[in-house]
């Protein structure tokens, strides 16, 4: 009998080592842990207590008690019979629970009166330190002895405290690595953060980082995006960013002056070249030697100017207007256009040389649509702003900032910003709320602009495999915008119609278009009858 008992403490024990090793969700194991000695060792219960953060035991895994019981099983160290077992780190037998005046049945599942049971209870160690107790019941058998029962409960109790160190571990080893990587994502945030530009947005971070890249070179660079997204800031940025940040940065909208005035503007002109003339004066490019040379609205300039400027992108040198002294010039360039130059140069409204010297290094500027996250800050941003300026302390609440960031911006960021100010402006309270955006009372002029992308194309299209990679939402900038207010059946339905055309009537690739999984597409196909055409 004595030998049958040992094999099953042996297979018991080597199926417990199995079960510990099994998984690294410690309540999982230590459940296993249990059940298996219900099952082996016909024991009635079994709970595993372990000491918590607040100092208290809390049974963390049982068998023979309900959940309820289980969360009723608390003690304080030197309560009850287990609190004593934790206290002293030493075993405790009690041949009949009902004899005991310590046993508390904290738990209740124990009826005192109606049956006669052993407790059994050993502490479990983290080396010469107890972090808890296993304890079993089990028929009292006088004849039995209980020796042999503490010995083995005493070796398991052992096994579960190594567990409990493994995990514990790993559970710190995991939480250094969470510290790492949050004290690495804070560094990238702030070496790819500009001091001009707020954008917290995936987008606007590979900005950020396409802007700290190409800043410190010296080669020619074209910033690409809507009108208002932004792309004068980011000149600058490059500017501060460049070994020519101790140099001028000198600007100029190109779509601003005629041609006459633009040549005059960029090169300069001699005293008397023409009437008006009455002294001499550098141009642009003379200002800017040293520094950079950051040109707007690129797209917009004459075919004629585009031959002038190009000779001087590519020799360095030019003569001021009336003049015939030459001038070299070390100057970098950032331009700027909200145009697609691309069709431009196949339309021959844009030369391709030019087209290709500039297009050296492009950066793309996603509309404020594409990046909403970036709109709280941005609004903040603006609101203390005015609050500065106007000496007042306007707040706003948040069904007006979800209002606002679900608005589309055909404007970007220069329309929030005078959004912003002109409700600040007409607020009477300390409180901006959802019924003071004129967007609420039919007053907002900029949703009559809401087609405004679609006829007119800002950025060219980008190789479908760029925009499934790093960017998957960039062909939303690079496509014409389609309309998005969902209050209107036929502008969603023309949105569906659109993006079915444009990926050749595959479904797929429609649903990318729209950020809609294939599923959601098949549906609002079906809600506004579109019949898909077969090829």
């Amino acid at each position: 009998m004595p030998q049958d008992r040992s094999n099953v403490e042996l297979v018991t024990i080597y199926e417990i080592s199995k079960v510990l090793s099994s998984s690294l969700d410690l309540q999982k194991t230590l459940q296993g842990v249990l059940n298996l000695l219900s099952t082996h060792l016909h024991m009635r219960r079994g709970m595993l207590s372990l000491q918590q953060e607040d100092g208290e035991l809390q049974v963390v895994a049982a068998t023979g008690l309900s959940q309820e019981e289980i969360e009723r099983g608390r003690f304080f160290v030197g309560e009850g019979v287990i609190g004593r077992i934790m206290q002293n780190c030493m075993p405790a037998v009690i041949p009949s629970v009902a004899d005991e005046p310590l046993f508390l049945n904290r738990t209740g599942v124990r009826k005192l009166h109606d049956e006669d049971v052993a407790f059994i209870g050993v502490p479990v160690k983290l080396g010469r330190r107890c972090i808890g107790v296993l304890s079993v019941d089990r028929e009292c058998n006088p004849e039995r002895g209980f020796q042999q029962d503490v010995r083995f409960l005493s070796m398991v109790s052992n096994l579960i405290g190594q567990t409990v160190r493994l995990h514990q571990n790993v559970a710190q080893e995991r939480t250094q690595l969470m510290q790492e990587k949050s004290r690495l994502q804070k560094e990238l945030q702030g070496k790819y953060s500009l001091d001009n530009v707020i954008g917290v947005s995936k987008r606007m971070q590979q900005v950020f980082a396409d802007v700290h890249q190409a800043a410190p070179g010296k080669a020619t660079i074209l910033i690409r995006g809507e009108s208002g997204t932004g792309k004068e800031a980011i000149a600058h940025a490059i500017h501060v960013l460049s070994p020519r940040r101790d140099g001028p940065f000198v600007k100029l909208n190109c779509a601003a002056l005629p041609e006459t005035l633009l040549e005059s503007e960029l090169f300069g002109h001699e005293k008397g070249s023409f009437t008006g003339a009455t002294s001499e004066r550098k141009g642009r490019f003379e200002q800017a030697h040293g520094g950079t040379l950051f040109l707007d609205e690129i797209g917009d300039i004459s075919p004629g100017f585009q031959a002038k400027l190009l000779r001087v992108l590519q020799e360095r040198e030019f003569e001021r207007v009336g003049g015939n002294r030459t001038i070299k010039v070390n100057v970098r360039l950032v331009t700027a256009t909200n145009r697609n130059l691309e069709e431009m140069v196949s339309k021959g409204e844009f030369r391709a040389d030019l087209y290709f010297r500039i297009n050296v290094v492009s950066i793309f500027l996603p509309p404020l649509r594409e990046r909403r996250d970036d709109i709280p800050p941005l609004l903040e941003h603006f609101l203390e702003k005015f609050n500065q300026e106007n000496k007042r302390k306007l707040a706003i609440s948040e069904d007006a900032m979800e209002s606002i960031v679900n608005c589309g911006w055909p404007g970007n960021v220069r329309e929030l910003e005078n959004c912003v100010e002109r409700m600040a402006t007409m607020t009477r309270g300390n409180l901006i709320r959802r019924a003071d955006l004129l967007c609420q009372k039919g007053l907002c002029f900029s949703s009559a602009l809401r087609n405004y992308g679609a006829t007119h194309p800002s950025i060219p299209i980008l190789a479908e495999a760029e925009h499934q990679t790093e960017m998957p939402t960039r062909a939303a900038a690079t496509e014409p915008p389609v309309p998005h207010d969902e209050t209107e059946p036929l502008a969603e339905r023309e949105r569906l119609m659109w993006a079915m055309e444009k990926s050749g009537w595959v479904q797929a690739k429609a649903a990318r278009l729209l950020d809609l999984t294939p599923r959601q597409m098949g549906y609002a196909l079906k809600k506004y009858d579109i019949d898909i055409k077969r090829f």
